[in-house]
């Protein structure tokens, strides 16, 4: 087995150019502190962006991405469609379904066709774990490619979008105290969430849930304080991120029925009220009312939700700039300094 520091330092080789900037983004494994608050600070200028008369930025314009979405997605795969749109970037939406892919034609195949198209970007959502890696190890090297999701392992613009979300509201990441609650076993996102919050550096992070959904050692493989009782785990938290049962990928007995978690572990006013009075409440969706939380919970005064929807459209047109709209700034800068030695000369 590959040592983790060496698993962090081989994604970070393979995400960052020689001069540290982004050319992929897969994984919040192995980038820094410095990089993540990168992203955030970019992200925040994009903000605006929605309240424009033409909601348009032109760092992109004349690029092309490609989403390849071999699972089904509403709030990813349309956000980052819109912000390939707010880039000026045309976009491509690959139907899986009726692709040649589904007529048994590989992956590898089916991205060389791509890239015979001169696509600059592949955002990609894939149900195996490493999905995007691959990917990226065999695109060209002009070519992007962000993770929008992989198996049970990374989903690193959620995590990003949920770390904006925290900071526009506590400022700071020193001195929280973050819980997350539900199916971590099964989850991505929460995964890269507790990279980006033990990165960014906020005194604690736990993970609550019965024993079934917690990975095993994952107070020493994961840097979290593991709590198996709600009310441990909420007490004076300042965020409650809750997650989603995913019963898709569950293939026994993990739980003895969805009314049994609620009971013991969904988040309800009064559970609420465990935690610091100014927490806040996320859930990165789909939300399954009544399972999770109350719906005057998800619906209520601190609940974030829609917030974090609204954030992942500034977040996603960061990282895709970063990634790619750099090269058409350098193509800028080149073009005016080659007319200026011209008008030198």
């Amino acid at each position: 087995m590959i040592p983790f520091k060496s698993q962090q330092e081989q994604a970070a080789a393979l995400q960052l150019d020689a001069d540290g900037n982004l050319k992929h983004f897969l994984t919040l494994d192995g980038l820094d502190r410095a990089l993540l608050i990168d992203i955030l600070d970019r992200s925040k200028g994009f903000v605006g962006v929605a309240q424009q008369a033409v909601k348009k930025v032109p760092l992109c314009r004349g690029k092309i991405v490609a989403n390849l979405f071999f699972e089904t997605s509403t709030r990813t795969r349309t956000t980052f469609e819109l912000a390939a749109k707010r880039l000026s970037a045309d976009v491509l939406n690959l139907n899986i379904s009726t692709s040649a892919t589904a007529k048994g034609e590989t992956l590898l195949d089916t991205l060389r066709n791509l890239e015979a198209m001169h696509v600059d970007m592949f955002v990609v959502r894939h149900a195996d774990s490493g999905a995007a890696h691959f990917i990226a190890t065999h695109v060209a090297p002009p070519v992007a490619v962000i993770n929008a999701g992989d198996g049970c392992y990374s989903h690193p613009t959620q995590a990003m979008l949920d770390m904006f979300t925290i900071r526009e509201h506590k400022r700071d990441f020193a001195g929280l105290t973050v819980a997350i609650v539900g199916d971590v076993l099964h989850s991505r996102v929460a995964r890269s969430q507790i990279v980006a919050l033990n990165t960014l550096g906020v005194d604690e992070v736990r993970v609550v849930g019965p024993s079934t959904l917690v990975p095993e050692r994952a107070e020493a493989a994961l840097g979290v304080r593991v709590c198996h009782d709600l009310r441990e785990g909420l007490r004076d938290v300042d965020v409650i991120i809750l997650l989603r049962l995913q019963n898709e990928r569950m293939d026994g007995g993990f739980l003895p029925s969805e009314h049994e978690y609620f009971h013991l572990f969904g988040l309800t006013e009064k559970r609420l009220g465990i935690a610091k009075p100014d927490a806040i409440v996320m859930h990165p969706g789909p939300i399954n009312r009544g399972v999770e939380m109350d719906s005057s919970v998800a619906d209520g005064a601190r609940s974030v939700i829609l917030e974090q929807v609204s954030n992942g459209l500034a977040v996603r047109m960061a990282v895709m700039s970063m990634c790619i709209g750099t090269q058409n700034l350098a193509l800028a800068a080149a073009g005016k300094a080659a007319e200026a030695e011209l008008a030198d000369g």
